[in-house]
């Protein structure tokens, strides 16, 4: 399971999926565009949906679990491309397309391990 970090939240991600955002992200950002991000939490976090809102001025740190890339779905892309470029903005959904994917976790980063912590904050200072 990898983590994307943004201001304070910590929200953790499969890698395969995580692998993806990245791509979607990334190509948002660089072109100075700003958008919400979207996700249905995890039971473990009481469930419901969280939003952030990303902004390029701010630092985005991707953190994986595997030592691999994942083998990126052209498809998976495309629609997440599509609804990043939405009103509702990006929302992150299985790569089947039409399920929301339900296994995110969102935590402050306050309950981060202090040597995750140590190791992000020097990443994104």
């Amino acid at each position: 399971m990898g983590s994307l970090t943004y201001d304070r939240v910590v929200v953790e991600i499969d890698d395969r999926t995580l692998a993806h955002l990245q791509l979607v992200i990334v190509q948002k950002l660089r072109r100075g565009e700003s958008f919400l991000l979207s996700w249905q939490d995890s039971a473990e976090v009481g469930s419901g949906r969280s939003s952030i809102w990303l902004n390029p001025a701010i630092p985005l740190y991707f953190k994986y679990s595997g030592g691999h890339a994942a083998s990126l779905n052209r498809q998976w892309i495309e629609d997440l491309s599509r609804s990043a470029n939405s009103a509702q903005g990006l929302a992150i959904v299985s790569e089947a397309g039409s399920l929301p994917v339900t296994t995110l976790t969102a935590r402050p980063k306050t309950t981060v391990d202090a040597r995750t912590t140590a190791r992000t904050d020097t990443v994104l200072a």
